[in-house]
């Protein structure tokens, strides 16, 4: 078999196989390319680089594991489960296994505090959070059409929610020094600016929890957000994964509790994205969800499932899990606290080394703010600081224009998919570049300093002459080649 050039490929397969839609040509991406040619092991590779570019959840895997082991009938591959093997292995409805719906409804109710409800026959299972996002954009625009999020935002949303569906997406610029958050004045500038531009806008998408920011939307902005879609008639998709993972004593605020205390806003405009990837750490099961309150997009969702079905063996085995109460209610207190531990303790650690982040209170990462050691205030200044951590220091970080972010500088860190020797070594790490950096920019401030004072030595001028405290047997003369470069 011989390759194909590009031009070749252009004309025999289809845009999408052709095209670099995907948005894999990204720094975002190219940062995990660098972890896997050369990953970080404590023993066999310690001077590998270390993944902080990926949001997993590992803090909490000890009390799934130790569930499983005391619930060996949980699955159909063990001694104790194997009556239901046959039944689960020829299921294939792709509504879901009922068990599993029910059980997901409490455990996504119990995972915002318990103040809302959802309803079993609302939710329609996608393969993670992945499937989920693309349903929903089939589902609610066609190819060209726009749907407007705010930045910064998660640079796998060009994929999962563009690259098959042909939707766009159109930033709504957010900046730091109201800590990124969205305003009424950025969502109408961002929607006139695409009506200027002949573009059809079908919706907003946002996370709540922010990724990358780890903030948590209040009151005011999410009602400003269901205020807007409902006067322009446009969708609200909200992308609550990390709703399971807010911690500092913070009470998440579902787009849900405001449906249900604002009957006069139109539900049939408000859609939600969910998974299991983050909360339960669990993104290997490809657990994902759509809750719709509108029945035609519930009814168009269920039928696209049949592309992206959830394992029948991973339904059983997560109904019986999330139907434990008491597991589910101590999981998400241990999970809170167990984040927020690693945050303060990661957060603090930067602080020692004049490293500052973004204030949070939810997720598995931080926004760090490495401004500081841009050598240029611009994208490409950006970039290469990047390269330098990921070559030098060994560290896979996220830049900001990769989220699209239009400040450079900022930098997502993911603390929680690592164990806590591996998170010290990455502080050290951190700690040992920043010390570096400060050293080589004072030694250049004083050398400038020195420079400076040499120049204004040899060059006051009194009168067209040389003033007369010059004339010192320890300096140069007038006529030296020193005094000459100098000028």
């Amino acid at each position: 078999m011989g390759s194909q050039s590009v031009s070749e490929n252009s004309h025999l397969l289809s845009r999408i196989a052709a095209g670099d839609g995907h948005g894999e040509n990204s720094s975002y991406f190219d940062g995990w390319k660098a972890y896997d040619s050369n990953p970080f092991h404590p023993v066999s590779n310690p001077g590998g680089v270390i993944q902080m570019g990926l949001a997993e959840n590992l803090l909490c895997l000890d009390l799934i594991k130790e569930w499983i082991k005391e619930h060996p009938e949980a699955s159909i591959c063990t001694e104790e489960g194997l009556n239901y093997f046959e039944a689960v292995a020829n299921f294939q409805d792709y509504h879901g296994l009922p068990s599993f719906r029910q059980a997901l409804a409490r455990f996504m109710g119990k995972a915002r505090g318990g103040r809302v409800s959802f309803n079993p026959d609302r939710i329609v299972m996608s393969g993670g959070g992945t499937g989920a996002q693309e349903t929903l954009a089939f589902c609610l625009a066609d190819p060209g059409d726009a749907f407007l999020v705010p930045t910064p935002y998660y640079p796998a949303f060009d994929r999962d929610f563009c690259w098959r569906t042909g939707v766009r997406l159109l930033p709504i610029n957010c900046y730091s020094c109201d800590n990124f958050k969205l305003t009424k004045a950025a969502l109408e500038s961002a929607y006139e600016t695409a009506r200027k531009d002949n573009i059809r806008v079908k919706g907003v998408l946002m996370t709540n929890p922010s990724n990358p920011l780890g903030t948590t939307m209040d009151r005011g902005t999410l009602k400003t957000l269901l205020t807007f879609v409902n006067q322009k008639r446009i969708h609200l998709i909200c992308d609550e994964i990390f709703s399971g993972s807010v911690f500092n004593q913070i009470d998440f605020l579902s787009v849900c509790e405001l449906l249900d205390e604002e009957p006069s806003y139109d539900k049939s405009l408000i859609h939600i994205a969910y998974s299991l990837s983050k909360d339960l750490g669990l993104p290997g099961f490809r657990v994902g969800v759509i809750y719709s309150y509108n029945d035609t997009v519930v009814k168009c969702a269920r039928r696209m499932s049949s592309f992206g079905l959830v394992s029948s063996q991973t339904q059983h085995l997560l109904s019986h899990m999330l139907n434990d109460d008491d597991f589910t209610s101590k999981y998400l207190a241990e999970n809170k606290r167990r984040l927020h531990k690693r945050h303060e303790e990661y957060t603090s650690g930067l602080e020692k080394f004049g490293i500052k982040c973004l204030p949070s209170t939810a997720g598995l990462f931080v926004w760090m703010d490495l401004r500081q050691f841009l050598k240029e205030n611009t994208e490409n200044g950006e970039l290469e600081l990047w390269r330098v951590i990921i070559s030098d220091v060994k560290l896979n970080v996220s830049p900001s224009s990769s989220f699209r972010c239009t400040e450079p500088g900022w930098f997502r860190v993911c603390f929680a998919n690592m164990d806590d020797a591996t998170m010290h070594v990455a502080l050290k790490r951190i700690g040992d570049f920043a010390d570096k950096v400060k050293d080589e920019t004072t030694q250049l401030q004083q050398k400038k300093r020195f420079n400076k004072k040499l120049r204004l030595s040899f060059c006051r001028i009194n009168d067209g002459g040389i003033t007369q405290h010059l004339m010192s047997p320890h300096l140069q003369s007038p006529q030296s080649p020193l005094v000459k470069a100098s000028y």
